[in-house]
C-alpha cells in the first residue's frame, strides 16, 4: 500500500544538510512497514534494529555511544556492512533505549554522512519524560499517521480519481454526479475501516468488514496494554476512561472536553496526565481552542478548553458501537453522531497535511469547527455530514475577521459561491 509521506523520506535521504530522522506515530500505523520500503527501495541494504526485542543490542549504548564505537559493533553483530548513503540505518522501539535516542545527537555530529532513521510507538511519550536527553536541534523528525481517503483509494487501485478530485477542488468544478456518488459511498466505507493499515488490507482482500471491526478492537487492546506497560496501574486507569470517553464528548452539542463526562467531579487535575499521554502517544489528536481568530492563531490558544477526536476515523466508529450498516447507508448521514464522525473524520485529514488544529467558539451563539492559517489569512472550515448546510456560524465569523473566503465540507459537490469554497467529505485531503 503505497504511503504518502515516502517521497519526504526519498526528500531527506538527498539533503545536503540531512540530520538523523525520528519518526512519530501511533502504534500500527505503519512506521515500520514505511521505513522497511523505504530501505527496500532507495539503498543498497537497512540494517535493522528493535530495541524493544534485542536487548543485547540495547546494552551496546550502556557505556560509550559514539558512532566510532557503535558502528563496527552493530555490522558485526548483524553480519552486515553500514557504508555512507548505501546503508540506511533504522532503529525501531528507540524509546526502550534512552541512551539510543541520545546516540542521534553524535551520529548528527560525528557520523553525519550515516543515514539514521528512528522511530517507535511510544516515542512522543518517552521524549516528553524529564529522564531523556533529547538531542535538540541535531534531529529532524515527521509524523505518520493512518492512512488518509487517499491513500485509500490507492489501495484500492484508484489512483486517477485522486488528481481528478485534486483537479476539481482548485477549479471548484462540480464532480460528475455518478462519480461524485460513487465517492461518498466510498467515504462511508471509509468512516468503517479508518487508516489502520491492517484494516485497510483485510478490506481491500476480503471486503469483510466484520473481520475490520475485530482487528479495530485488537488494535485497541493493543493501545490499553501500552496503558498498562507505561503508565503506573492508576494513571493506566484514567487514561483508559478519557479514550472510553471521546465518544460520549463527541456527541455533546458543546464538543469542548469536559472532564465530568470521565467521571462526576472530574477535573484538569485528575484528568490532565491522562489527556497529554493519549496525545502524546498519538492515538488522539487535540483541537484548541482559539479566543480570537487572529494571526498567529497560535498565540490565541485557550489551554484549559480543548475538543479530543481520536486519530483514525474507524477507531472512533468501532469504540461508539456504531454497526457498519448504519454507517454504509446514505441516509444516516442525517443522524446526529454522523456530524461527530464527519467532524473527527476532517480532523484527522487536516492533522495529515500538516495543520495544526484550532476551533473558534463566540460564547454560545457561533462556532468554527476548524480554523486554519493559509496564505497570510485566516480561513474558516464548517463540517456537515450531509448536504443541509444551514448554519449561521460561518458568515458570522467571515464578517467579525474579515477572512477572504471560507470553506463548506459536506456532502455536496464542489463549488465555489458567496465567497464559500464548497468541498466534498471525500475531498477533506487537499485542503
Amino acid at each position: 500500500m503505497q504511503r504518502l509521506l515516502l517521497s519526504s523520506l526519498k526528500e531527506w535521504k538527498t539533503k545536503r544538510d540531512r540530520l538523523p530522522l525520528i519518526l512519530y506515530g501511533a502504534r500500527q500505523v505503519g512506521k515500520t512497514h514505511l521505513i522497511n520500503e523505504f530501505g527496500k527501495t532507495c539503498y543498497q541494504n537497512t540494517v535493522y534494529i528493535n530495541f524493544e526485542q534485542n536487548r543485547r543490542m540495547a546494552s551496546f549504548f550502556d557505556d560509550d555511544i559514539s558512532p566510532q564505537r557503535l558502528l563496527p559493533l552493530i555490522a558485526a553483530t548483524v553480519n552486515q556492512k553500514i557504508e555512507p548513503g548505501a546503508t540506511l540505518l533504522f532503529f525501531d522501539e528507540i524509546q526502550s533505549c534512552e541512551r539510543a535516542l541520545t546516540s542521534l545527537k553524535y551520529f548528527c555530529e560525528e557520523a553525519p554522512a550515516i543515514h539514521v532513521i528512528a522511530a517507535g510507538s511510544l516515542l512522543g511519550i518517552a521524549v516528553n519524560r524529564e529522564s531523556y536527553s533529547f538531542p535538540v536541534g541535531k534531529v529532524e523528525s515527521r509524523t505518520l499517521y493512518p492512512m488518509t481517503f487517499e491513500e485509500f483509494l490507492l489501495a484500492l487501485g484508484r489512483e486517477p480519481l485522486c488528481g481528478e478530485i485534486r483537479s476539481r477542488c482548485d477549479s471548484h468544478q462540480p464532480m460528475p454526479g455518478g462519480l461524485h456518488q460513487e465517492l461518498m459511498e466510498l467515504y462511508r466505507f471509509y468512516l468503517v475501516t479508518g487508516g489502520m493499515p491492517r484494516a485497510v488490507d483485510h478490506f481491500i482482500r476480503n471486503r469483510d468488514l466484520t473481520e475490520v471491526r475485530m482487528i479495530q478492537h485488537e488494535i485497541m487492546n493493543n493501545y490499553i496494554a501500552d496503558m498498562a506497560k507505561y503508565a503506573t496501574a492508576e494513571n493506566s486507569v484514567k487514561i483508559r476512561a478519557c479514550y472510553y470517553s471521546i465518544p460520549a464528548q463527541l456527541a455533546k452539542e458543546n464538543k469542548k472536553f469536559q472532564y465530568k463526562v470521565v467521571k462526576a467531579g472530574g477535573s484538569a487535575a485528575l484528568f490532565g496526565m491522562a489527556i497529554e499521554w493519549l496525545n502524546f502517544a498519538g492515538v488522539v489528536l487535540k483541537c484548541q481552542k482559539i479566543g480570537h481568530a487572529e494571526i498567529p492563531l497560535a498565540v490565541h490558544a485557550e489551554i484549559g478548553s480543548f475538543k479530543l477526536y481520536m486519530g483514525d476515523t474507524g477507531m472512533l466508529t468501532m469504540n461508539a458501537g456504531m454497526e457498519s450498516g448504519l454507517i454504509l447507508s446514505p441516509l444516516e448521514m442525517g443522524n446526529r453522531f454522523m456530524g461527530a464522525v464527519a467532524e473527527n473524520y476532517t480532523a484527522t485529514a487536516l492533522a495529515a497535511s500538516g495543520h495544526p488544529l484550532y476551533y473558534w467558539q463566540s460564547g454560545n451563539t457561533a462556532e468554527i469547527d476548524f480554523i486554519l492559517q493559509k496564505e497570510g489569512a485566516v480561513i474558516p472550515i464548517e463540517v456537515k455530514a450531509g448536504a443541509n448546510i444551514k448554519s449561521r456560524s460561518l458568515s458570522v465569523f467571515v464578517e467579525k475577521y474579515k477572512s477572504p473566503w471560507a470553506i463548506r465540507i459536506s456532502a455536496k459537490n464542489f463549488g465555489f459561491e458567496n465567497g464559500i469554497k464548497s468541498v466534498p467529505l471525500y475531498a477533506a485531503f487537499c485542503i
